[in-house]
């Protein structure tokens, strides 16, 4: 394990494969894991200045931007990519929501604003939704609001807490977040939770030992602990996250505060700055998985407090992979071919890495011939099609255990044809006959389908293929077929923006894609069924080029399935259904192998990956 420091949890015995695809997939990187806080209430407009530490390492913060706006005694979120800073005070309240981006040091810029000016949230998330709880706005509230992380806008209404309080503590995994002490009219030891996937109002989770106020939250993917405080208290406890029941004593802060920011990875916790009487530069750190001793880690760059902040990839902690073995990690190459013109209801299941036939999987609720079909790490989903007419039905299936599909929700319109893409949070619908309609999902929150923005034109059967940050959408008819390709920022709603052209102008090819590189293969035009193979660099625009071709001419292949190195096409027509699954290495530009056979010959299916495709990496 030398060869892999960021590997917090090595326990369990470990192929050579699984080492790489951990490492390369991020699911432990928490010795890089990066720690952001900023603002505070001091000076008479609060404070701007934004610190960073490494987790792993200990040392003083160093300088990463500025807020927007100075300010302090609120709170903050953090996703794999970006932290967030909600309200606070300036003194007056403030409703801004700001972000950063981990990767690179710079200022904050607008996310948008919360439901109402105040201070004194308790701030929580998984790495797709933020959870804000409680606060002065003005007035002690009892508001639970949210975020989606990954898209700018204001924060939404989502239930409320038990109790009315400012200046809580949050914390949670990727399931639930954990709300902690604060302030109804004087200190409070109630502890509520919130399932963060599902809107509703909070549960009594239990009590803290201590009364308390103005603490700060950590926690691993299964222990929340709750530090400090005001008056001030050096107190920590714990709760197990998964099972409700009153806190235990676990662990003693090296200087008695409130007022801080807590910072965390799967096995560290990082209390950063506060006020003990007076503001204070400290940072400690102890074992949040065992408690314990607390030990110095550093210094802020200066005396402060009502800090906030969060960090990298916490929401959650890698939804819940940091700490334990992943059931699936990035490259399994669990593959589901959804509907399909044979058996329109039935879904089959491959692993890429491994040549062979497919196996059955289970069943969709409906047939959704032709429609649309994306995932995120854990969950396959289909929208879309006909069903014997066309349907706007959505669908979702889990990867992790066989089994039939269950209703998601609706789209926005009803049409089949329809092309699919995602990252591993957002998914996006495009086209279908005679629209040139875009609209999307959260993925690991059922629900209906929003507008996204349009194509460049109204297209039908166009190829998705995505990275973390685009989707593109080639080829199609709008009635001719087309040599089109159009790309949306996945994060970001808004129109299409032209990407280049395909070698040839085709409709209902199929797709498959690596986080740098997208595959399209076969299709139809007016000159007959295409065997041809293109590729494309996701990141810069352009035509694509000739990567080689299939094992036989044929259309109606809709999206395949991938790991990040190899994809494969399944089924389609040459003029009759055929059972062919072929394959490609992603990276090396080559002619398409034999790979196996479906269980039946069919068409029109729809391909999604467990931890394959382009989206679902770095």
């Amino acid at each position: 394990m030398a060869n892999y420091p960021q590997l917090d949890d090595c326990s369990g015995v470990w192929t050579l494969k699984e080492v790489h695809d951990a490492v390369a997939g991020g699911y432990w990187r928490n010795a890089s894991t990066k720690g952001i806080y900023g603002g505070s209430y001091t000076g008479p407009a609060g404070g701007t200045v934004i610190d960073q530490i490494i987790l792993a390492t200990a040392g003083n913060a160093t300088d990463f931007g500025d807020l927007s706006v100075g300010r302090g005694k609120s709170g903050g979120l953090g996703s794999f990519t970006r932290c967030i800073f909600v309200g606070g005070q300036t003194p007056s309240d403030s409703n801004v929501i700001d972000y950063i981006n981990f990767a690179s040091t710079g200022n904050a810029a607008d996310f948008g604003n919360i439901l109402a000016a105040g201070y004194g949230m308790g701030c929580t998330s998984s790495s797709t939704r933020g959870i804000i709880s409680g606060g002065d706005a003005p007035g002690v509230q009892n508001v639970i609001q949210f975020i989606e992380m990954a898209s700018t806008g204001n924060a939404t209404d989502f239930g409320d807490l038990t109790q009315a309080r400012r200046l809580p503590a949050s914390a949670g995994s990727p399931v639930r977040a954990v709300t902690a002490g604060g302030q109804p009219s004087d200190a409070t030891n109630v502890i509520d939770f919130v399932t963060i996937s599902t809107t509703g109002n909070a549960t009594d989770f239990g009590d803290l030992n201590q009364t308390t106020k103005a603490n700060a939250g950590v926690s691993s993917s299964t222990i929340a602990a709750f530090g400090g405080g005001q008056e001030p208290y050096d107190t920590v406890e714990k709760v197990t996250i998964a099972s409700q029941g009153n806190a235990i004593d676990y662990a003693d802060l090296s200087v008695a505060r409130g007022y801080m920011a807590g910072l965390s990875n799967s096995v560290k916790g990082v209390f950063a700055a506060g006020d003990t009487g007076s503001t204070s530069n400290v940072i400690d750190e102890f074992n949040i998985t065992t408690g314990g001793a607390f030990t110095d880690f550093g210094n802020a760059q200066a005396a402060k407090g009502g800090v906030m902040g969060n960090t990298a990839a916490h929401g959650g902690l890698n939804e819940g992979y940091q700490g334990t073995r992943p059931t699936y990690i990035q490259g399994s190459g669990r593959t589901l071919n959804l509907g399909g013109q044979a058996s329109a209801t039935r879904i089959g299941f491959f692993n890429v890495n491994t040549l062979g036939n497919e196996s059955n999987f289970g069943t969709l609720t409906g047939n959704q011939q032709a429609g649309g079909s994306l995932s995120s790490r854990t969950r396959a989903v289909i929208g879309g099609g006909y069903d014997p007419s066309n349907t706007n039905v959505i669908q979702s299936i889990e990867f992790q255990s066989q089994g039939n599909a269950a209703d998601f929700g609706d789209r926005t319109n009803t049409v089949q044809q329809v092309g699919g893409a995602s990252n591993s949070t957002r998914g996006l619908f495009a086209g279908g006959e005679t629209v040139n309609v875009v609209d999307y999902i959260t993925i690991a929150t059922a629900g209906n389908a929003a507008d996204f923005g349009d194509l460049s034109a109204n297209r039908s059967a166009p190829s998705g293929i995505d990275s973390a940050l685009r989707a593109v959408f080639a080829g199609g008819y709008e009635p001719s077929r087309v040599d089109t390709m159009d790309y949306f920022t996945i994060a970001s709603t808004g129109n299409a923006t032209d990407f280049g052209n395909l070698t040839v102008a085709r409709s209902q090819g199929g797709s498959v894609s690596s986080a740098t590189r997208g595959i399209m293969a076969g299709g139809s035009n007016p000159d007959g069924l295409q065997n041809v193979i293109d590729y494309i660099t996701i990141a810069s625009t352009g035509n694509s080029t000739d990567f080689g071709d299939l094992t036989e001419a044929r259309s109606t292949l809709k999206r395949g399935g991938n790991t990040p190195t190899r994809g494969v096409f399944c089924g389609g027509l040459n003029p009759s259904l055929v059972n062919t699954m072929d394959f490609i290495t992603i990276a090396s530009t080559g002619n398409a192998q034999d790979f196996g056979d479906l269980i039946e010959a069919t068409s029109q299916l729809c391909g999604s990956e467990s931890d394959g495709h382009g989206g679902l990496q770095g």
